[in-house]
């Protein structure tokens, strides 16, 4: 296959999906076309405003929506719209076109048909489609269109949602879903499944599966809405929307078209009859209780006496809301205090009330079906794992929740319970295999139902995991690991990863290790955050028993871990995913480098809780600014910029918009698309640094520090918004402190 580059896409309709979709191109820095309907109206007109109204409004309105579909405000640019009659001719110049148009199989291929007349041969063409049968769209297609369509089905928001599943036809090329696969994961950022052309492909077949099955649920053990959702969202490591909550985003009416499309399109399911829908749900339907979109679904937003937003709860025996009600649970109680999710998982399974009862018959129904969907969605378990956790946001998969409870154990309690196993899981446990996963020498494996035995995760290589790695060093809280090529890895386990005195010790012997054996040091850490930062908790604690004396030996101790990490003899390479604030963003402003997930927010929040950032990064603020000084401007313009940032505790919303409010460095720090990849990337650029020839950094003397005239300046700045009601009395003393300090 000659090398294939992507410099300019084109997306056709311009819908929620397509909008999403081409700014999601758009902001890794592609040239993209977006195209949708010419409006009735505007048939005879010539005048381009009305001819792309359609394309126009969809795109202010995916532009204008919270959260933001893209990395960085510039990436809008990169969008030029169009309409089908006028510029379907333009996708000559396009590397891949995407269709994103209404679900009518007859739509779609008279659209592919105009496509053929202008598409260069050899161009991608793909379909985002997740209701229609990839297969049949390419019906009367040319060979050359054939060999290279397929689908590849986004998930909404694209640029939050990790998965992409890819679905070829049996004439997609092969080197086509190789390339797509690849790109998927490095370009894009996303968990790429290669799926199989079944109803709903693997995500939805399995989402929407496990949401029908709660239903079922719910009229068999009689449990309310606030029941589900407080058993099914973190505490068995889902998403906070949980699953009624899930179903009122997504849309009620998407949902329930989905499992009519699968009990349809599915007469050899074994649990067919899971995807029937219940009474109470078809009248919602009716009624246009949609969820979301429509105002009320299962949840419904009101006022209350007082004005304030009060949410109500649906009964689905009286079909009347009522107050939320907040569930207690003995066997909850007990469990929820467990941090590690496959230990919780247990304790809550065994459970003897109602609660584990429920979370029991669940996972027994969910592990059924994962077992006969194999190998009819997928030939590779990981691969239903992988699109669970990147689609619908789960911590662990399906397989490895039946893993952490121990498949023997729960296939004989299963079985007694009239539970039926795929035949090849007891096949699986009559070899002595008797685990979906295992780790050998920092690999992973996941067992393979063909060849019955294990295989390593391709790609594992891109994606280190630390804890797969021989541990060098730990203590409560953190662990050092040996990643290999001479680079040790550190990471720490605590609440929110917040950073307190355990850590501090950790990230000091991490160091120290590395400059006596190793080539340098990765810091990262696989939670759902990097950090919310320092733990302010324990500093508020010291303030109110005014132990002073503590409170200055935790803010040194802060201080001088922040300066080892800044004048290391080895290279300290930091690599943020997710939250990284406070002190978790005052250890990216002092590492030699950032490799940061794209998905970082970060920036110094203190003042957002009356402190001034004390672990450097306030320092590291004004260093910053002496260096940007210029000549030709007030020395005060890049003081009060920086100043600015701290006072208004402003956050970085992505690792690009970071570079803005000057955390990151350009040309010297680097964003990573794929969060999977951060570690892998950052264990590159200590070899890097130190193949170069790494040496210590110079302690700096050489700071410009302004004085009572920048200092005159800010207190003004700060009197005018004090006056005019953005800063409360409060915020205005603790901006004084910050200007004092940093001038």
């Amino acid at each position: 296959m000659s090398k294939r580059t992507i410099r300019k896409v084109a997306v056709l309709g311009s819908g929620i999906m397509g909008s999403r979709i081409a700014l999601h191109f758009a902001g890794i820095g592609l040239q993209v076309l977006l195209l949708d309907m010419v409006p009735q109206d505007a048939h005879q007109s010539d005048k381009k405003e009305a001819r792309n109204k359609l394309v126009n409004d969809a795109l202010q309105a995916a532009i204008k929506s919270n959260p933001s579909p893209v990395f960085h405000k510039d990436a809008v640019k990169k969008v030029t719209t169009g309409n089908f009659d006028d510029n379907l001719k333009d996708i000559k110049d396009c590397d891949w076109v995407i269709e994103v148009v209404v679900e009518r199989l007859d739509i779609k291929q008279s659209l592919y048909e105009k496509v053929e007349g202008h598409r260069k041969p050899g161009t991608l063409i793909t379909s985002n489609t997740s209701g229609i049968p990839i297969h049949l769209l390419s019906k009367g297609r040319s060979e050359d269109f054939k060999k290279h369509f397929c689908g590849t089905h986004f998930f909404n928001p694209p640029r939050y949602l990790r998965l992409l599943e890819i679905i070829p036809t049996p004439d997609t090329d092969p080197a086509v879903v190789d390339f797509l696969m690849h790109y998927g994961d490095l370009y894009l950022g996303k968990t790429t499944v290669l799926a199989k052309d079944t109803p709903a492909f693997i995500a939805n077949r399995i989402g929407v599966y496990g949401i029908m099955a709660i239903f079922g649920l719910v009229d068999k053990l009689g449990l309310t809405i606030d029941e589900v959702d407080a058993l099914t969202g973190p505490l068995i490591g889902r998403p906070k929307s949980a699953t009624f909550r899930t179903a009122d985003v997504v849309g009620i009416d998407t949902l329930v078209k989905v499992a009519q499309g699968v009990y349809q399109s599915c007469p050899q399911d074994e649990a067919r009859e899971a995807f029937q829908i219940p009474a109470w749900l078809t009248k919602m339907v009716e009624q246009k209780w949609l969820g979301d979109k429509t105002g009320q679904g299962f949840f419904k937003k009101t006022k209350g006496g007082g004005g304030e937003k009060e949410i109500l709860t649906l009964d689905l025996k009286t079909g009347e809301y009522g107050p939320r009600q907040k569930p207690r649970f003995a066997s909850v109680d007990a469990a929820k205090p467990v941090d590690d999710l496959g230990q919780r998982l247990k304790m809550l399974v065994s459970g003897q009330d109602k609660a584990g009862e429920f979370l029991r018959q669940f996972h027994y129904l969910l592990f059924s079906y994962i077992s006969h969907r194999i190998p009819e969605i997928s030939d590779e378990l990981y691969r239903i794992d992988d699109a669970m956790m990147a689609g619908f946001g789960w911590e662990i998969g399906a397989f490895e929740s039946w893993d952490a409870l121990g498949v023997e154990k729960t296939v004989a309690k299963m079985k007694e319970g009239g539970y039926s196993v795929a035949p090849w899981v007891e096949e699986m446990l009559a070899g002595g295999n008797k685990t979906f996963y295992k780790v050998e020498s920092g690999k992973r494996l996941a067992y393979d139902v063909q060849s019955k035995g294990y295989k390593e995760l391709p790609g594992a290589a891109d994606f280190i995991i630390l804890k797969n790695n021989k541990q060098v060093w730990k203590n409560a809280s953190c662990g050092v690991y040996d990643i290999g090529d001479g680079v040790l890895g550190l990471q720490w386990n605590t609440k929110m990863n917040s950073i307190g005195g355990d850590v501090l010790s950790g990230i000091t012997k991490g160091i120290e290790l590395a400059e006596k054996d190793f080539r340098g040091l990765v810091i990262a850490n696989e939670g759902a955050n990097f950090s919310a930062g320092a733990n302010v908790g324990m500093i508020f604690m010291f303030a109110i028993e005014q132990e002073w004396d503590e409170l200055d030996f935790a803010i040194r101790q802060f201080q001088n871990t922040m300066m080892r990490v800044r004048y290391s003899s080895v290279p300290v390479v930091v690599a943020p995913h997710g939250l990284a604030l406070g002190g978790a963003c005052e250890m990216s402003l002092h590492s030699d480098k950032v490799c940061a997930a794209a998905e970082t927010y970060t920036g110094l929040v203190e003042l957002g809780v009356g402190l001034i950032p004390g672990g450097g990064g306030t320092k590291e603020f004004v260093l910053r600014a002496s260096d940007e000084m210029h000549e030709d401007e007030p020395e005060t313009i890049t003081l009060k910029n920086r100043f600015l940032t701290i006072a208004t505790a402003k956050v970085a919303t992505s690792a690009h918009e970071a570079f803005d409010l000057g955390i990151y460095r350009k040309g010297l720090d680097e964003v990573v698309l794929n969060s999977s990849r951060r570690i892998t990337e950052a264990k590159r650029s200590v070899i890097e640094l130190h193949e170069s020839g790494y040496v210590t950094p110079v302690q700096r003397k050489d700071i410009k520090v302004l004085g009572r005239s920048a200092l005159g300046a800010l207190y003004s700045g700060i009197h005018g918004m004090n006056r005019a009601a953005y800063a409360t009395d409060h915020d205005a003393l603790v901006a004084r402190k910050l200007a004092y300090v940093m001038c």
